[in-house]
């Protein structure tokens, strides 16, 4: 019976202190035993920012960045992976709001968020690099970030492709947020598991509020691990895989089977869609 223990770190980073945050972060995940933690969205600098000068002055080279080099550390020394949220520093001057997939060999891939939120559309370019899911010990694991919770069509795709497992960093500000996960993992038959981070960030870019309570949801859509809103913590959970493989619903009903791909053509139709919401 394959199964992976897997945890998520929840936390308060501080704005700009890189190599303090990733201390703190490796520090929290150190109390866990586990194959794969997940930690936030944008751990490493913080999320608030102010000008684009700032995020150039913190935005790093995805394979040879600090948070990549404190992650391969960590993960060579523990033998196991991680999955941290950064600022991707590109060609051309661009930056974009990434997570990076992390083993003992070093990094493994990088996801480029795709759907933005508020703000980040200043200081951020939307993602560019298709949805993937990666081998990760007996696991196969896809990546989301934050606000791609409320694009099912992402959860659907990595399913699609064998997800056993979401990992989903995040700075989750709508207080539904971790219950519309629950329903990304009962539509799929997949764990999720948000890593959320806590507290207040207040800047001169704005202030915004943040809600904790990272989460393992089973693929029964079940919460089976959660941290209370402001806590900071790693914890973790043994998660048996055949549970997310096993895509029959009942004898004769299979999730995946059952689905008629040929009459969901309006969902990928994006300019048609929003022309028919203009008429309505």
């Amino acid at each position: 019976m394959p199964s992976m223990r897997i945890a998520f770190v929840q936390g308060r980073p501080l704005f700009g202190r890189t190599e303090e945050n990733l201390e703190r972060g490796l520090a929290l995940a150190a109390t866990v035993d586990a194959d794969l933690v997940v930690m936030p969205e944008l751990w490493s600098t913080g999320y608030v920012f102010s000008s684009h000068e700032e995020l150039a002055a913190l935005a790093e080279d995805p394979r040879k960045g600090a948070t990549a080099q404190a992650l391969t550390w960590a993960a060579k020394r523990e033998k196991r992976h991680y999955i941290c949220g950064f600022a991707e520093a590109a060609r051309g001057g661009r930056v974009y709001n990434s997570a990076m997939l992390v083993g003992p060999s070093g990094v493994k891939s990088v996801y480029r968020k795709l759907h933005l939120f508020e703000r980040e559309q200043e200081w951020f370019e939307p993602g560019d690099i298709p949805l993937a899911v990666e081998k990760v010990g007996p696991a196969r694991v896809g990546m989301l970030i934050c606000f791609d919770w409320r694009f099912p069509e992402t959860a659907r795709a990595l399913a699609l492709m064998g997800a056993d497992v979401i990992a989903h960093p995040s700075n989750l500000v709508y207080p539904n947020a971790q219950e519309a996960m629950r329903v990304r993992g009962l539509e799929n038959r997949v764990y999720v598991v948000t890593a959320n981070r806590t507290g207040t960030e207040t800047r001169p870019g704005g202030t915004v509020p943040f809600t904790g309570r990272s989460q393992i949801v089973s693929p029964a859509g079940e919460v089976i691990l959660r941290a209370k809103k402001s806590e900071e913590v790693a914890l973790a959970e043994d998660c048996d895989l055949s549970r997310s493989r096993d895509k029959a619903l009942s004898g004769i009903t299979h999730l995946f089977d059952n689905r008629r791909p040929q009459f969901y053509g309006v969902v990928t139709a994006k300019t048609r869609t929003r022309k028919r919401a203009a008429r309505a």
